[in-house]
């Protein structure tokens, strides 16, 4: 086996745990030596040993002149834990292939320096790209302080998200359902709109046929109208945070706080999306799944604030011109300012097609 061989089960091992590591980021560690894989481990969660300590754990004695295959940067500071950088160089490994550099101030090339200057001989970029993709909400929250957020609908081939009465279950099918859950764990938080309270009364949880982590729920409740006895104030299942304006009722907020809810004011009278996220960012949310509604949509839109786009395209028509499109709102008037996404993946899920596209950023083609 080769050197990508040995990167590649060191990203699938950290590809597994996404989700469940944040604020941190996902790692993975294979040690190898004279064709051996003598241990190998991944981040499993905020708190608990890195990548690297349980491979070099597993691996034991056998350390000394190995190689070692980790997906990012280890760490030179001390957080929870102690420095990755003084565990590989005290196990007398030889060699560090790194993916990718850490962006984290407390790191940013630190660690990389550390292990060349205890005489490791460390070569950066193997498969820097698709060590990159699996963090890019850990990158982006660490350069931005501002949540990643990606948004997800589901609509029939003309373009409808709900018929002109309303009803919108189900327009995809039981295996693109079941894909959502999937997201929904890999997120701190699923965001929806007042409405969709209103009508729906949503658990937001997390139901996949093995468990799941449940996200935050984030509702945008510029006029705190929703109900005492709504499921996401009650249930217990998840934290509850409702977004608000400057302008609400404090007995209502209140009385919602009583019920361990966590009531948020942007200081706005209306929630714009910039000071929203801004506000998530500081209470450490590092990503958020939007399955609002055409409204919360169309806001994301308008201020291009969203880095992932999945659409579920079910094989359905609808029609009615009064049906809802995924993005309502007051839309872009001309075609040449229309936001332009790169498609990133295009899978058949059951009777439905997922695409995943991201904006195109500026310099890009």
């Amino acid at each position: 086996m080769n050197d990508r061989t040995y990167m590649t089960m060191a990203i699938n091992l950290a590809k597994a745990a996404i989700g469940q590591t944040s604020p941190n980021p996902v790692v993975g560690a294979v040690i190898v030596k004279n064709n051996e894989i003598l241990g190998m481990g991944a981040h499993l969660k905020a708190g608990e040993p890195h990548a690297e300590v349980h491979a070099i754990r597993m691996a034991g004695d056998k350390t000394n002149g190995a190689t070692m295959y980790v997906t990012l940067e280890p760490c030179s500071h001390h957080g929870k834990t102690p420095p990755c950088a003084d565990l590989v160089i005290q196990s007398g490994i030889k060699k560090v292939f790194v993916a990718t550099t850490d962006p984290n101030p407390l790191v940013a090339g630190q660690g990389i320096e550390k292990l060349k200057k205890a005489g490791i001989e460390v070569e950066l970029g193997l498969m820097h790209q698709e060590a990159a993709e699996i963090n890019k909400i850990f990158f982006h929250y660490i350069r931005t302080g501002l949540p990643y957020v990606t948004l997800k609908t589901a609509m029939s081939l003309d373009g409808k998200m709900a018929t002109v009465s309303g009803e919108s279950q189900w327009i995809s099918g039981a295996e693109s359902r079941e894909d959502v859950h999937t997201y929904r764990h890999q997120h701190d938080a699923i965001l929806v709109g007042i409405n969709t309270v209103l009508k729906d009364d949503p658990s937001l949880t997390t139901r996949l046929s093995n468990g799941g982590k449940n996200p935050v729920r984030v509702i945008l409740d510029t006029n705190l109208k929703t109900p005492l006895q709504a499921k996401i104030v009650n249930d217990e299942q998840a934290p509850s945070w409702i977004i608000t304006g400057s302008n609400v009722d404090e007995q209502k907020q209140k009385e919602l706080q009583e019920k361990g809810v966590k009531v948020l004011s942007t200081g706005e009278s209306t929630i714009t999306i910039h000071s929203l996220l801004r506000l998530l960012g500081e209470h450490g949310l590092t990503s958020i799944y939007v399955e609002g509604g055409s409204e919360v949509h169309g806001s994301f839109l308008l201020e291009k604030a969203f880095q992932q786009l999945i659409v579920y395209l079910a094989p359905k028509l609808i029609g009615g011109k009064g049906a809802p499109t995924s993005f309502g709102g007051e839309g872009i008037s001309s075609i040449s300012e229309a936001l332009a996404l790169n498609i990133k993946d295009i899978t058949k899920i059951g009777r439905d097609i997922r695409i995943i596209a991201e904006p195109i950023k500026e310099g890009e083609e």
